[in-house]
């Protein structure tokens, strides 16, 4: 398997990262868009980047425009979205696939690491399938919104699906339990 930590990355801005410049630190990896559904899940995943970024928790955003078109905008639309609607002050990344052959190399390794999602993702599929969508297939990325949590050490530790809002238990129990370590 590959390192992830040593995939690169391009941020929003342009400026180069990885997961490597992170180290130490729990991250909340999610892949985000604009005009989706899920969108107001920005505001949980700012609060929770607030009140966790200082005992070593980041969110970490991907724009991807891989579902329903819903994330159509440039990076500088993208930022000016977030910030004006949901303040948003978490790292985010350049948009790129999630999904299918495209995908970037840092999504298509946290798949591979943790294939299943926790949460409720056959009826999430269903809900989407009812409104005449086509979501992927396991293992793939379901929709936007989808939340791989990686431990401090690097490890990719869990998986959530697109549904499972940033205050529900399960996840911010995953997240302090790897915080604790």
């Amino acid at each position: 398997m590959t390192d992830i930590a040593e995939i690169p990355l391009k941020r929003i801005d342009g400026g180069g990262d990885t997961l490597a410049n992170h180290a130490g630190k729990v991250l909340l990896v999610v892949n985000v868009a604009s005009k989706c559904g899920l969108t107001p899940q920005y505001e949980g995943l700012e609060a929770m980047y607030k009140q966790y970024k200082g005992k070593g928790f980041e969110v970490l955003g991907f724009p991807a425009n891989d579902f329903g078109a819903q994330e159509p905008g440039t990076h500088d639309e993208i930022v000016e979205f977030c910030s004006a609607n949901y303040g948003v002050s978490f790292p985010m990344f350049a948009k790129a696939d999630v999904t299918g052959e495209a995908k970037q190399p840092l999504y298509a390794e946290l798949i591979k690491a943790v294939p299943e999602k926790q949460g409720p993702a056959a009826a999430f599929r269903e809900r989407l399938e009812g409104f005449g969508m086509s979501p992927t297939k396991d293992p793939e990325v379901l929709w936007n919104f989808e939340k791989f949590v990686i431990g401090k050490n690097g490890d990719v530790v869990a998986r959530f699906a697109p549904g499972i809002e940033p205050n529900d238990p399960a996840l911010l129990g995953t997240i302090d339990a790897e915080l604790a370590k």
